[in-house]
């Protein structure tokens, strides 16, 4: 990555403009610069963590006022009027989601860029507020990471009366979040399953109750958990998984979620696991700015520890090869250290 100028949208009535204070590192950042996810658009500014403060505000936007702190995640835009936007799907758009970035607005106002950047200018839709006693950088990670997984937690009611045990699958950027949310939103028993046992003091640390590891397969993960967890959440992209001892994990009726798209062909869905335990099989994405706004409040209200560090925007180019090098333990977060330069 270099520093240069770009052309950002067209301004229109119902955008915001922001000086970012910080951005974190997320994943599709490196897909997406890689072409992993197919050829990206250029020029092409990364970043949908976002957390900045408004300086422009356009005048069709209510609620919103020169100032204040806003966070913008992974979606820039959808088209308002289906079903799914109407009751707060945006993310299940049925036209079509805009992403923050690498993405074309529907208004016809100009391409989508991100938050690597010094300002940010979007639809104010997509921007939510940071609440007080939220420090910027914890903000910033949580617009994509912490909503990826906060989501499923919350929607399938993590902390009611069924749901009081959850397992996730998977320590790294995103399962991290799920250990600290799970705990936070009032779960008694948190399973951090990995690979490593390398990593058990610090899924400790961020809210586990146990630590499993199955670099020797799923023989005592099943002694212990056999048809007793209420949810498990699927954060690794593994295209071997082991999903027939997951399911088995499950309390009958139970629920396991994925929100990791392997790097491949999986292997084949276990249905005879299904069946003998009536488990549920599905997926997740990111949330919208509704649900972004509760899980904002939570991680004020119970200031969970989510592990995150920070490092100078200037050095974005060595923090994205740390961050491909898996040595964030375990979320990075880009801070403006370039305003006035």
């Amino acid at each position: 990555m270099v520093w240069d100028q770009y052309e950002p949208k067209k301004w229109t009535d119902d955008d915001l403009q922001m000086d970012i204070e910080c951005c974190g590192i997320c994943m599709s950042d490196l897909s997406t610069m890689s072409d992993g996810w197919g050829k990206a658009k250029r020029p092409l500014v990364v970043g949908h963590e976002i957390v900045g403060k408004v300086t422009h505000v356009g005048a069709n936007v209510k609620g919103v006022k020169v100032g204040d702190r806003m966070g913008v995640g992974a979606q820039g835009d959808s088209c308002h009027k289906c079903s799914n936007c109407e009751r707060d799907e945006e993310p299940f758009c049925k036209d079509g989601v805009v992403g923050t970035y690498n993405g074309e607005f529907k208004n016809g106002s100009g391409p989508s860029f991100g938050g690597y950047a010094l300002k940010w200018r979007g639809e104010a839709h997509f921007a939510v507020k940071i609440p007080d006693g939220l420090e910027s950088h914890i903000a910033a990670p949580l617009m994509c990471g912490g909503i990826t997984i906060f989501s499923p937690l919350h929607r399938y009611g993590t902390g009611t009366k069924d749901v009081k045990k959850v397992g996730i699958v998977g320590v790294g950027g995103i399962g991290a979040f799920g250990l600290a949310f799970a705990k936070a939103l009032g779960a008694e028993t948190v399973v951090a399953i990995g690979h490593s046992p390398s990593k058990k003091d610090a899924a400790m640390q961020l809210g586990a109750t146990d630590y499993i590891s199955t670099a020797d397969g799923s023989k005592e993960l099943l002694g212990k958990y056999k048809q007793d967890l209420d949810l498990i959440i699927n954060t690794a992209n593994h295209t071997s998984q082991d999903y027939a001892s997951l399911i088995k994990c499950l309390r009958p009726r139970g629920h396991i979620v994925n929100i990791a798209i392997p790097h491949g062909p999986v292997c084949p869905i276990p249905i005879g696991a299904l069946i003998s335990t009536g488990a549920a099989m599905g997926g997740s994405c990111v949330g919208g700015p509704k649900e972004i706004a509760q899980m904002l409040q939570l991680a004020a209200d119970k200031k969970p520890n989510f592990m995150i560090e920070k490092r100078n925007l200037s050095d974005a180019n060595q923090a994205v090869v740390d961050m491909e090098a898996n040595k964030a333990r375990f979320r990075y977060c880009l801070i403006n250290d370039q305003a006035g330069k």
